[in-house]
């Protein structure tokens, strides 16, 4: 039904209702459960994307947990979503409990393969892009070039 809305007045949508989430988020303190996707492609490059809303930052496809889904199938399905890619080899690489404004936000690291070439869905996601690991942009989020290595080391090793 979201897809009705034209894509730039999905985007204002959507920075509305992110602002409205952090301050719920402040107010409430609830547990956010979610997952992100460590997505390497045949050459060992990493999958990121930028939102339309957030920090202007490049991101790992990322999205919370259905009541009850499962963190490999939420993966999967955010990646499609996302970025029009499937996931092979899906496999859980930690969980994460990180501070999230205000509340604690429960991480599913998922690794595995991305299948297919990245399309954005231009609402949600305006751009999405493979880098190298040694090739990160500048403005990435801040606690990817320290974590990355690590996830990406546990992809290949499931493979």
């Amino acid at each position: 039904m979201l897809f009705l809305i034209p894509p730039p007045l999905h985007r204002v949508a959507l920075r509305a209702a992110h602002g409205v989430r952090r301050t719920w988020w402040r107010l409430r303190r609830p547990i956010v459960r979610g997952c992100r996707v460590v997505a390497l492609d045949a050459d060992g490059r990493v999958l990121l994307i930028r939102q339309s809303y957030g920090r202007p930052v490049w991101v790992l496809p990322a999205g919370g947990l259905k009541r009850g889904e499962d963190p490999l199938r939420a993966a999967a399905r955010e990646l499609a979503e996302e970025t029009a890619c499937l996931l092979a080899g899906a496999r859980l690489a930690e969980l994460a409990i990180e501070p999230l404004h205000g509340t604690a936000n429960h991480v599913h690291i998922v690794t595995g393969r991305a299948i297919g070439e990245p399309r954005p869905d231009g609402r949600e996601v305006i751009a999405a892009r493979f880098f190298a690991l040694d090739a990160l942009p500048q403005d990435i989020a801040r606690v990817l070039p320290e974590m990355l290595p690590r996830w990406a080391a546990a992809a290949v090793q499931a493979d």
